[in-house]
C-alpha cells in the first residue's frame, strides 16, 4: 500500500513539473513595441476576354463588358487593364470609357494571366487587392509566464485589422500615394498671404480691440 501512495505522489510530481516546463517552452520573447502581426497584401486577377472589331467593341460587347463590371462590383482601389495582342486604341478606348464611369483609369500595363488570349479577342483583366492579418486573434500564450516583460502574441491584432478592414486601398499598406505637395502648401499660406495683403478681417480686428 505505501509503494502505491509512493507511486501516486511521484506521477503528480512529474506531471507538475511537465506543466511547468511547458509553460515556460511558450513564454513571449518580442521586447519591443512593434507587433509581429502585420497586415498582408493580396492580389487578385479577374479576366473577362471581349470580341473586338475594328472599331475596338461591338455595342453588345460594350454592354456585355459594363455587365460584368457590375456583377464584380467595380470600386476604388481596383486596376484595370487591357491584354490585347493587336494593341488596338481603339479597343483600350473602348475600356476605358466603361472604366471611367466608376472612376477608374486603365493601367499601361496588363498583368500576366493563365491561358492564351484568342485571335479577334481582347483580354480585360481586373487587379483586386485584400488586406487581412493573419493569425490574429491570437491567444495561445495568454496564461503563459512572462519573465521577459514581453507583448504578447497578440499584441497589434485589432489596430492592425481595424487598419486592414478601414483601408479604401490596400495597396496603400503597402507603398502610399504620391503626391506633388501643391494643395498642402496652397492651403496653408493662404491665410498668410491673404493676413499680409488686407489685413485682419473685421471681426478679428473687434475681438482684438476688445469689441464684441
Amino acid at each position: 500500500m505505501p509503494i502505491a501512495k509512493h507511486s501516486k505522489l511521484a506521477g503528480a510530481f512529474a506531471l507538475s513539473i511537465g506543466l511547468v516546463l511547458g509553460g515556460c517552452g511558450g513564454m513571449p520573447t518580442n521586447k519591443s513595441l512593434y507587433s509581429t502581426k502585420q497586415a498582408v497584401v493580396e492580389r487578385s486577377n479577374f479576366t473577362l476576354d471581349v470580341q473586338t472589331s475594328q472599331d475596338g467593341l461591338t455595342i453588345p460587347e460594350q454592354q456585355r463588358l459594363a455587365g460584368w463590371f457590375d456583377a464584380m462590383d467595380l470600386r476604388y482601389g481596383d486596376r484595370i487593364s487591357v491584354d490585347d495582342p493587336l494593341d488596338s486604341d481603339a479597343t483600350k478606348d473602348a475600356v476605358a470609357q466603361l472604366a471611367s464611369r466608376y472612376g477608374l483609369l486603365i493601367e499601361a500595363t496588363a498583368p500576366v494571366t493563365s491561358g492564351f488570349v484568342q485571335p479577334g479577342y481582347a483580354r480585360v483583366v481586373l487587379t483586386r487587392s485584400t488586406a487581412s492579418v493573419p493569425g490574429c486573434p491570437d491567444w495561445s500564450e495568454s496564461s503563459d509566464m512572462n519573465y521577459n516583460n514581453a507583448t504578447s502574441p497578440g499584441y497589434g491584432c485589432a489596430t492592425n485589422s481595424n487598419l486592414a478592414a478601414m483601408v479604401a486601398n490596400p495597396e496603400d499598406l503597402i507603398e502610399g500615394e504620391e503626391g506633388s505637395g501643391e494643395t498642402w502648401v496652397t492651403g496653408q499660406t493662404r491665410a498668410v498671404d491673404r493676413y499680409r495683403t488686407e489685413g485682419p478681417s473685421q471681426g478679428l480686428a473687434a475681438t482684438a480691440s476688445g469689441g464684441n
